[in-house]
């Protein structure tokens, strides 16, 4: 049989999009990858202000239709007529259509059928209240009961051993879940050859959005200032809980202590993060992390919550940093670890040298072999 040709990827964002984060980080690197191979990539996902129907983006083309919601109605709209050949997608012939479930399928398995391989990064039950309550019923509804029943056979693919529990937990069989974990953008030499900050400087990687809890981190500064009069926390990301963020800041009395750095390129991020003396992510919920092994290039360790479910991979605990189970752990171990410096090198070098394990090259392959699996039949589980 043929390799892969052609794959069609469904998401419900982008990573030009305003609030895209690293799930679609992840679906873009893998399908470049794929494409640079020869494979024909297409991704079909939600518009946003100022952003092209189509454009080709690292060789993947990108489609475009709908907003949060209307995006599944339209790709839904749009893969049904193609299989009758009209409509944007019906050039598009793929061997294997990715479905990524941000807490809402596509529901490309009507369309597809077993071709259809369902992405999920993290479940949403924590995540769904933020939408209200009837949203949240009917989105934790859809997630946790009938999307489990309508892909009952179909391969699921996810980013870390805990993700791989949780739908386990919801009834999808361990023989049908492939983990195949995040990889890692390289980083130019120089980049990785700044200097330290000589004053403690705190960082956090994330989007700006409630269930990253941003609120914690700036609450931990505010609670050792007093007694590290220099500590500075940097929030690098941007998001819609942007001002909410900054009247915390203010209500705490740390404005001047923080410095919210929103969205910026590459070069830019790079130069904060290797300032930085200790991560924290204090996220509710993550799949897999992609902040700590960012961070870990620099060889600056994570400190995050153990709950959070993937932060529990993507961190070896005590080794590449620290798992915690309160926000009051959270303020002593991260007080123990700007004191330390001893204990804060040993954790950031061997955070480092993990951080050279990963590359989406490996991603990429990995998620190939998933699914040509699909493509003969096979279903593939465990870490890939």
């Amino acid at each position: 049989m043929p390799g892969l040709r052609s794959v069609l990827l469904l998401c419900w964002r982008d990573t030009g999009h305003p609030q895209g984060g690293g799930s679609e980080t992840y679906l873009q690197r893998i399908g470049a990858q794929l494409a640079a191979s020869g494979v024909e990539v297409t991704l079909r996902t939600a518009r946003y202000p100022g952003a092209a129907r189509r454009e080709v983006v690292d060789g993947v083309q990108i489609m475009r239709a709908g907003g949060r919601y209307s995006v599944y109605v339209w790709a839904m709209l749009a893969m049904t007529a193609a299989r009758l050949g009209i409509g944007p997608l019906r050039s598009v012939r793929p061997d294997v259509v990715v479905d990524t479930q941000n807490g809402i399928p596509f529901l490309a398995r009507l369309i597809y059928g077993a071709r259809a391989v369902l992405l999920v990064h993290h479940c949403h039950r924590e995540q769904w209240p933020v939408a209200g309550p009837v949203l949240s019923r009917i989105g934790w509804f859809i997630e946790s009961w009938l999307s489990p029943r309508l892909h009952r056979g179909s391969q699921y693919v996810t980013v870390s051993l805990p993700s791989a529990r949780d739908l386990d937990c919801l009834g999808v069989d361990n023989e049908r879940i492939a983990v195949v974990r995040n990889g890692l953008d390289e980083v130019p030499a120089p980049s990785l050859a700044g200097p330290r900050s000589a004053s403690p400087r705190v960082l956090v990687l994330s989007r700006l959005v409630p269930h990253k809890q941003i609120e914690d981190a700036l609450t931990a500064v505010a609670q050792l200032r007093p007694e590290i009069p220099d500590v500075h926390l940097d929030v690098v990301g941007g998001g819609w809980w942007r001002q909410r963020l900054l009247d915390h800041a203010a209500r705490l009395g740390i404005s001047d202590a923080v410095a919210f750095h929103g969205h910026i390129d590459d070069a830019a991020k790079h130069r904060v993060v290797q300032q930085a003396w200790v991560h924290v992510l204090p996220s509710r919920k993550e799949g897999w992390g992609l902040a700590v092994i960012e961070a870990a290039q620099h060889a600056v360790p994570t400190i995050g919550y153990r709950s959070s479910g993937g932060l529990a991979d993507s961190i070896i605990d005590g080794v590449t940093g620290v798992l915690v189970d309160s926000r009051d752990d959270l303020v002593n171990r991260l007080r123990q670890l700007l004191a330390d410096p001893v204990l804060r090198e040993q954790l950031g070098t061997k955070a480092q040298a993990r951080s050279a394990e990963f590359s989406w090259r490996q991603t990429a392959e990995a998620m190939r072999t998933v699914l040509e699996s699909v493509m003969t039949g096979e279903r593939v589980s465990g870490v890939v």
